[in-house]
């Protein structure tokens, strides 16, 4: 039997998030808010949790600015992106000091009918109301029941993929 046993706290944070960098992951942006409190992230994390009840997951930082923001509104928006997105997923990362609604400027917006503001032109745009928060080691686990989704009808586009500190694109 192959077993690795380790003490706890044995991994590194250095370690851990080297190993994870591995692992490609699909690239989204989580929007919420109205008017000047709009804001939002750009995150990995997103997962497909149920479709019966339609839920969603993704993790959250304790320390984001998104999150009050979130709890408040208790809806926001989810748009995955696509290959030809990548400066989006930039602005929503906080690349060059970007924070808070001007994130959203440079890009194309609607609002779902939950309120939440939506990404025009993404691969997929979802429509979600916050259904719980779970809070683990200053990070919260969000789930979000999707009330409505916009597909892009053209397939072709490849998704935005982020892995080994990189943004990449399928062949």
């Amino acid at each position: 039997m192959n077993a690795l046993v380790a003490p706890p706290h044995a991994v590194d944070p250095s370690t851990f998030r080297a190993a994870f960098r591995r692992l490609a992951g699909g690239v989204s942006i989580v929007t919420v808010g109205r008017g000047d409190t709009r804001t939002g992230l750009t995150a990995t994390s997103i997962a497909s949790f149920s479709a019966d009840p339609a839920i969603l997951t993704f993790t959250l930082a304790g320390a984001s600015s998104t999150r009050p923001v979130l709890e408040r509104e208790r809806r926001f928006g989810v748009a995955v992106l696509a290959a030809d997105q990548q400066a989006i997923a930039e602005r929503f990362s906080g690349a060059g000091g970007i924070r808070g609604a001007a994130r959203h400027d440079g890009a194309e917006w609607t609002t779902a009918v939950t309120g939440a503001p939506l990404l025009v032109g993404a691969l997929v745009s979802l429509d979600c109301e916050l259904e719980e928060t779970i809070e683990r080691h200053g990070q919260f686990l969000v789930f979000g029941r999707i009330r409505a989704v916009i597909a892009d009808p053209d397939d072709a586009r490849s998704p935005l993929l982020y892995a080994r500190g990189a943004y990449r694109t399928l062949p």
